[in-house]
């Protein structure tokens, strides 16, 4: 395939690092575009654009040569609920706004299973009703809304929508699994683990991505599930991170009902880590189809639930000095733990 110019917005987060990398690999030539500065050693390798996405005094620097665009860039659930549509809806039609005005043919937006809410059967597929939960969630259900309109409008827009995906530089919510694993402690679940939840490795992501990106057009502009195509029940997932840390620890299951409500509490006071969509989805059953993306695209992901678990705290092992004073709301740093934390004393 010849090369190309991408401009990936969020270039410099967990999902943006990973696809640059993929994309550098594949002899392409690529443009970060973040808020963020960009602290990683490929900076020599790109073009880097530190600036806000809602900047439109910077979108002809940020589009100028541009083959295809992958959104990626987003504010994440435990961000200020106004930050939150800002950026995911009005920086999302800004985007397609730029890249349509200045003839830019494609843009794969990166959604997440999110738009699905707390869904009453499985697997899921592309079809089912979007009703999101809480501000993050009604927010990818709207920028998916308004990629549908510029979809009207000739843009090629294939939509991913991702399962929860780990791999190299990602932290957030997932920490808390690989600190307690890291320093032989068992480790909490809702309910008893054995429901079938299904992750997504960022490498398999980045090979979705780059398959919407490349792929005819009449069949990449739809929308996709990505996820993985082994996967078992959160405890068997968890456990293999406790297995592969060494300590003899197990997966405790806590009593589901009790445990949201506990759970709820402690966000209204702001002392948990966790948003609603996980601790309300965490204890059922949650996976979706890729058969579309499959049977259209030839997506075949290459690791399990376990081994992109494993792979992913490997990497938190070899950089666990680096980031252990970090925290915020990103993927690329550990969420204040809240009350959380105090689980540690107690199993």
């Amino acid at each position: 395939m010849a090369t190309q110019r991408f401009l990936i917005t969020g270039g410099a987060g967990f999902l943006g690092i990973n696809l640059i990398r993929h994309l550098l690999a594949r002899g392409h030539a690529v443009r970060s575009y973040d808020i963020a500065p960009f602290p990683y050693p490929e900076a020599p390798q790109i073009d880097v654009l530190t600036g806000d996405i809602r900047d439109l005094a910077l979108h002809d620097r940020a589009f100028d040569g541009v083959d295809v665009v992958v959104h990626c860039a987003a504010a994440l659930p435990l961000a200020d609920p106004a930050e939150i549509h800002s950026t995911n809806v009005d920086g999302t039609r800004l985007i397609l706004e730029a890249a349509l005005a200045r003839g830019v043919e494609r843009v794969v937006h990166i959604s997440s299973t999110a738009v699905y809410g707390i869904p009453d059967h499985h697997p899921l597929i592309e079809s089912d009703p979007m009703q999101g939960v809480g501000p993050y969630g009604m927010s990818k259900v709207q920028a998916e809304e308004i990629c549908t309109r510029f979809r009207d409008k000739g843009l090629i827009l294939p939509v991913l929508r991702p399962k929860s995906f780990v791999g190299p530089e990602r932290l957030g919510a997932f920490e808390l699994l690989y600190d307690f694993a890291f320093t032989g402690h068992h480790f909490p679940v809702l309910g008893a683990g054995h429901n079938l939840y299904q992750l997504l490795d960022v490498a398999d992501l980045c090979d979705a991505i780059d398959l919407a990106a490349s792929a005819e057009a009449g069949r990449a502009n739809a929308t996709y599930n990505v996820g993985a195509a082994r996967f078992g029940t959160m405890r068997e997932s968890f456990q293999s991170v406790l297995d592969r840390a060494g300590h003899g620890k197990h997966v405790i299951g806590f009593p589901a009902a009790p445990a949201i409500w506990t759970l709820r509490a402690l966000e209204a006071v702001h002392l948990s880590p966790l948003y609603k969509w996980i601790y309300e989805t965490a204890a059922k059953d949650s996976f979706v189809s890729i058969d579309r993306l499959t049977d259209d695209l030839g997506f075949t992901p290459r690791y399990s639930n376990t081994e992109a678990l494993v792979r992913n705290y490997e990497w938190y092992v070899e950089n666990r000095d680096r980031i252990a004073a970090q925290s915020g709301v990103t993927h690329r740093v550990p969420w204040k733990r809240g009350a959380l934390g105090l689980l540690k004393l107690v199993i």
